[in-house]
């Protein structure tokens, strides 16, 4: 009797180990140079409370691509990378606000709910090359200005911050 189990229960165990969310592994350690580290009210981290990612990481996650006019460029430009909905959800953040802070130490309080309701991303790539520090990058959270009339406002324009070093779940 118990052997006509074993294949099922192997079954059970094998069927959700493979379709286990991503969310629910243990968050690697970065190969690659840390890009973003995300602190605070998180359940994944890999080192010192934080989780640290690499753009090996960030270019795992699925891509999506925002093509919008911004205050910043002329015409239409096309941004590209995770959406920070996603990456939320690879560090299992809980909190209700996060405060993004740039490279130059501009810091900016951001509704989560903000990335799944206007699909916000964290651009790596700016009309399909990556950016460079000088380019506004290595990471962009960027709206999508076009996509909804309320998005072009000072309020999310100021939330659109560009070489984006940290964010803390608050």
């Amino acid at each position: 009797m118990y052997k006509k189990l074993i294949p099922v229960v192997f079954f059970v165990w094998a069927l959700f180990t493979v379709h286990m969310p991503l969310h629910a592994q243990k968050l690697a350690s970065p190969s690659a140079k840390t890009v973003l580290t995300i602190g605070g009210k998180i359940g994944q981290t890999n080192g010192q409370g934080l989780a640290r990612l690499d753009m090996v990481m960030l270019n795992a996650l699925p891509q999506r691509t925002i093509r919008t006019r911004t205050p910043w460029y002329p015409g239409v430009t096309e941004f590209t990378g995770p959406s920070l909905a996603d990456v939320l959800t690879l560090v299992e953040a809980s909190g209700t606000s996060l405060r993004a802070t740039a490279l130059n130490a501009y810091s900016i309080v951001i509704p989560v709910s903000d990335a799944v309701d206007h699909q916000v991303v964290l651009a790596t790539l700016l009309n399909g090359k990556a950016m460079s520090v000088r380019d506004k990058g290595p990471i962009f959270l960027i709206y999508p200005f076009d996509s909804k009339e309320q998005l072009r406002a000072s309020t999310f324009y100021e939330r659109s911050i560009w070489q984006l070093k940290s964010m803390e779940l608050e």
